[in-house]
C-alpha cells in the first residue's frame, strides 16, 4: 500500500479540488491511501458532499493553520508549525506517509521539506524538477527555479539526480543528458557552464553535450540541466507561448462563419492536439535532492490536474526514487 498526504488547504481552490482529486485518485488506484490535512470540518463537508465519509482508506487530519501564497519561506517554516503544509511533511519524515503533495507556495514549500527531511547524503542543493512535452514524448528539465546561482558542481548533481528519475519512473537505464546552453558548441556559455560540461562529461552518465532552448521540445535529450534562474524562465516563457498559441488559435477560428466551420471540420485534429499538450497531463513537480517525496502541484490545477501530481507521486514511490538517487551518489563518491 501507498500512502500520499495531501495539504488540502494549498493553492487557488483548496479542499473543492485537493479533496475531489484525491477521491479521483483512490478510486483509479486501489493500493493507495490518503491523509487528507487541513480544516477538518471543511475536509469532511467536502467528503459527506460525495458521499466518501467513512472510507477506510482516507484519514483526516486537522491542522490549525494555512501556509498562505505570500507568505515569505522563513514565516511559513518559523511562524506557521501547525500548518496544513508543515503536517504533511512531518507526515512523510515520521514513516506515516510515503509522499506528499501541496499546490501551496512554492518557496516555503521548499523551505519547510528542506528544514525537515534534509537532502539525501552527496547533495547539496534540493532541485525542482518537472516534465515538459517534446515532439517525440517528454523531457525532464532541472532547476526550475529553487537555485538561482548554481556552480558546476550543483548543475553535476542536477544531471545524476535527473537521470535517476528517469530510470525510476521510465525505465531507461542510461537516459540522455543535456546542458541548457547558448549554443551546442564547448567554447559556448559562461564558465560555470563550460565547467559544467566538463564534469557531465566525465561523470559516466550519456551526456549528449549542449542542448540550446529549442533543443528542449525537439526532446533530444530525455534531461535538461540548467540553473533555477534560466529554467524558470524557460519555463514560464514556454507557458506564455502556449496561453498565446491557443488563444489566438480560439480568435482564428471564431472570426467568422467560414472559420467557424473550418473550426467545425477539424475538431477532431484539434481536440487531439489539445489531448497530446494539455498542460495539466504534466502537472507535479518534484523537490528532487530530498529524503522524502515532495510533489509541488500547480496553484491553478483543476481536479484532473491535481490527480495527476498525486500520480506523479505514487510513481516515484514505486520506482524507488530516493533509492536510486543514493545508489548513484554513492557510486560517485567511490
Amino acid at each position: 500500500m501507498i500512502t500520499v498526504a495531501i495539504d488540502c488547504m494549498g493553492g487557488d481552490y483548496g479542499p473543492k479540488v485537493t479533496v475531489s482529486a484525491a477521491l479521483a485518485f483512490l478510486s483509479s488506484h486501489a493500493d493507495t491511501h490518503v491523509f487528507l490535512i487541513g480544516d477538518s470540518p471543511e475536509i469532511e463537508r467536502q467528503l459527506a458532499r460525495q458521499r466518501a465519509a467513512g472510507d477506510e482508506r482516507i484519514r483526516v487530519r486537522h491542522a490549525t493553520e494555512v501556509v498562505q501564497m505570500d507568505d515569505s519561506p522563513a514565516a511559513a517554516l518559523r511562524g506557521k508549525k501547525d500548518s496544513s503544509m508543515r503536517v504533511m511533511v512531518d507526515l512523510v519524515k515520521s514513516g506515516e506517509a510515503d509522499a506528499c503533495v501541496s499546490a501551496g507556495n512554492t518557496g516555503a514549500l521548499m523551505a519547510i521539506g528542506r528544514f525537515v527531511l534534509k537532502t539525501l547524503p552527496g547533495i547539496d542543493r534540493p532541485a525542482i524538477v518537472s516534465i515538459l512535452p517534446t515532439m517525440s514524448g517528454q523531457t525532464y528539465v532541472l532547476d526550475l527555479g529553487a537555485n538561482v546561482d548554481c556552480g558546476p558542481e550543483h548543475l553535476l548533481q542536477f544531471g545524476l539526480m535527473g537521470a535517476s528519475l528517469v530510470t525510476a519512473i521510465e525505465h531507461k537505464e542510461r537516459p540522455t543528458v543535456g546542458l541548457l546552453n547558448i549554443g551546442e558548441e564547448a567554447i559556448k556559455g559562461n564558465e560555470v557552464v563550460k565547467r559544467a560540461a566538463e564534469l557531465l562529461a566525465a561523470s559516466g552518465l550519456n551526456f549528449v553535450g549542449n542542448v540550446e532552448g529549442d533543443d528542449i521540445y525537439r526532446g533530444r535529450s530525455d534531461v535538461v540541466v540548467c540553473d533555477g534562474f534560466v529554467g524558470n524562465v524557460a519555463l514560464k516563457t514556454s507557458e506564455g507561448l502556449a496561453q498565446m498559441l491557443g488563444a489566438a488559435l480560439k480568435e482564428e477560428f471564431s472570426k467568422n462563419l467560414y472559420s467557424k466551420l473550418a473550426a467545425l471540420v477539424a475538431w477532431p485534429v484539434i481536440s487531439a492536439f489539445r489531448r497530446r499538450f494539455d498542460h495539466r497531463r504534466y502537472n507535479g513537480a518534484t523537490l528532487i535532492g530530498l529524503r522524502g517525496i515532495v510533489i509541488k502541484s500547480h496553484g491553478s490545477a483543476d481536479v484532473f490536474g491535481f490527480q495527476k501530481a498525486l500520480e506523479r507521486a505514487m510513481e516515484e514511490v514505486r520506482g524507488n526514487v530516493l533509492s536510486r538517487i543514493s545508489g548513484r551518489f554513492g557510486e560517485e563518491a567511490a
